[in-house]
């Protein structure tokens, strides 16, 4: 009976990883002490100590969410709702792309051309202003449907891309088969074309967490603009717009962990 042989493991420590690892280091230490000689000229004085009572108090009612982590949870809110949507319209938009109805192609091009070329932040205002009070839709819905329709756009060419990626052989294997459209693409198109997509739609959903930013623009008390108010009530200018970003960051690597989390258990299906 053959033994089987296992490949030698890879060393954890590489002069590669000792090396990047350098740069990080020497890179952060130097925009710390630019940081520092700046803040040391503008004659500004850090006050890190007030920043914890707005993500949380202890009091003697209990504890309690400071501002920054409210508005947070209405980021993450507004964020969820609006990726689920997304998706929805990604995905019925490239259908409707590839349809062989002119009219669906025609309406499908027609959204995405006006939607891709047009700023978001005034559609926007023109959700919030014109189409809500018509509607009676309150500011958070007007935010979502804003963000869903943005981001639609862009997934729609993403979900397009991963359909017309798959081998012609399997849509000929699918028809063969009797299947019709909507058991092709549910059994065998959209699983393949998920895992070749979950890349660029993470990046996506990570460009949607930064847009959601904009929505502080309509009066939503959003991570932004808590940070805002917080700012102008303080004057810790410094202090709040970095937290602020040290919070959107670690929303945005937690994202990236759970969809590389994902990629890897699809390859092992």
């Amino acid at each position: 009976m053959p033994i089987a042989h296992t490949p030698p493991r890879k060393p954890w420590l590489t002069v590669s990883a000792i090396t990047d690892t350098a740069k990080f280091i020497t890179l952060a230490g130097c925009l710390i002490w630019l940081l520092a000689a700046g803040t040391q000229r503008l004659g500004y004085n850090w006050q890190w100590y007030r920043i914890p009572q707005y993500l949380w108090q202890v009091t003697d009612h209990g504890f309690t969410w400071g501002n920054l982590l409210l508005g947070l949870g209405v980021t993450l809110q507004i964020t969820a709702v609006s990726m689920g949507l997304m998706l929805v319209i990604g995905m019925g938009t490239a259908l409707l792309r590839m349809s062989r109805s002119w009219a669906g192609r025609g309406v499908a091009r027609t959204y995405m051309e006006l939607i891709r070329n047009s700023p978001l932040l005034i559609q926007i205002f023109f959700i919030y202003f014109v189409a809500a009070p018509i509607l009676d839709m309150s500011a958070f819905w007007a935010a979502v449907i804003a963000l869903s329709l943005f981001e639609g756009a862009y997934a729609s060419e993403i979900f397009r891309a991963g359909i017309t990626s798959i081998d012609t052989g399997q849509w000929e294997a699918a028809k063969s088969l009797g299947m019709g459209p909507y058991a092709m693409y549910r059994h065998i198109i959209l699983p393949q074309a998920v895992r070749r997509v979950l890349p660029p739609l993470t990046s996506q959903a990570v460009s949607l967490i930064k847009d959601s930013a904009l929505v502080s623009t309509i009066a939503i008390l959003d991570l932004t603009q808590q940070g805002r108010m917080i700012d102008a009530e303080t004057f810790l200018t410094f202090e709040i717009w970095f937290t602020v970003a040290a919070i959107y960051l670690a929303v945005i690597l937690a994202l990236a962990g759970a969809a590389n989390y994902l990629e890897k258990r699809y390859k092992t299906v």
